[in-house]
Parts: structure tokens; C-alpha cells; sequence
């Protein structure tokens, strides 16, 4: 089946917020320039800061080290309480959700995603051109590179470090 006809009449999506996707299993919450600047913003923090508390540098393709956000040791994510502390500037990895490109792939990636998240096919319908706005958006944010964030966020520091 195309890709287009798979969703061409829209797909249903509900955050039961259960949490399965922000925890529970090992993950990366990879974080991009626009990411870092919003949760900075809305948690008052440098980039250094926010870095140093909430992040750790996770391997990325072609061998680079990429920000992402750390898990605690149950795996969920480090801006899990009980909810998004951060939800309203979630990084974008998070907003998109289920919308990204291998899961709208075909209906077998969809349903075989949908064992694990009790939102899918349930509740709101998105249109085919909501599905392919959020796919688009995931594909399109880059996640900050090391190189990148030393030289935009800490100063030059060559010797930052992330546990």
C-alpha cells in the first residue's frame, strides 16, 4: 500500500499521557538549537545550565555526539514528574509524536507502534496534511551537534563534559 493511501483519510491520535513514550524503556530525546532555546527560555536557565542538569551527549549518526536529554534510572526522561514538567516548550521529538517519518511509513509500522501507545487510534482525527506537517517537522530538526553547542553555548569550553 502507498505511504499516501495509508493515512490519506487521516489517522487518530489521543495523548492518554501514560507515559510510555517518555520512559519506561532506554531512549534518546535528541535536542536541537530551536529545542534547547525554548526549554532555556522557559525554564529560565542557560544553555551551560540547562546542559549540565538535563542533558548528556549521545551517539548520532556518522560517529557524531549529539544533546540529548538524560533518562533517570526507570528510563523516563529527566522532565518526567508525574506529566511534562516542560510541556509546553517539549522539545519538538515530543510534539511530533507518533507522527515521525519510519512510523507513518505503512500500516504495519503504525499498528506494530500502536501496541505500545494506547493514543493511537483513538481520539482526534489529524488530516493527512497535520500528519505530514509533524513528519516533516521531526525530520527537519537537526539535533545540536558537540562542536556546535561548545562554540554557541558554552563559551568556547573545549573541555565540557556531560555525564
Amino acid at each position: 500500500m502507498d505511504r499516501k493511501d495509508f493515512y490519506k483519510e487521516g489517522l487518530r491520535f489521543s495523548c492518554q499521557q501514560c507515559s510510555m513514550c517518555c520512559g519506561h524503556s532506554p531512549g534518546f530525546v535528541y535536542l536541537s538549537k530551536r529545542d534547547l532555546d525554548k526549554l532555556c527560555n522557559f525554564l529560565k536557565m542557560t544553555g551551560k545550565d540547562f546542559a549540565k542538569k538535563y542533558c548528556r551527549w549521545a551517539g548520532y549518526y556518522e560517529g557524531k555526539e549529539v544533546l540529548a536529554l538524560k533518562e533517570m534510572k526507570n528510563y523516563n526522561c529527566i522532565l518526567w514528574n508525574n506529566g511534562c514538567s516542560a510541556y509546553e516548550a517539549r522539545p519538538v521529538q515530543c510534539a511530533t509524536w507518533p507522527f515521525w517519518t519510519w512510523i507513518i511509513e505503512n500500516e504495519d509500522s503504525w499498528n506494530e507502534c500502536a501496541k505500545d501507545c494506547k493514543g493511537m487510534n483513538k481520539g482526534h482525527l489529524w488530516s493527512k496534511e497535520e500528519i505530514e506537517e509533524n513528519s516533516k517537522k521531526y525530520t527537519e530538526n537537526i539535533p545540536i551537534e558537540k562542536e556546535e553547542f561548545i562554540r554557541d553555548y558554552a563559551g568556547g569550553d573545549i573541555f565540557f563534559r556531560l555525564k
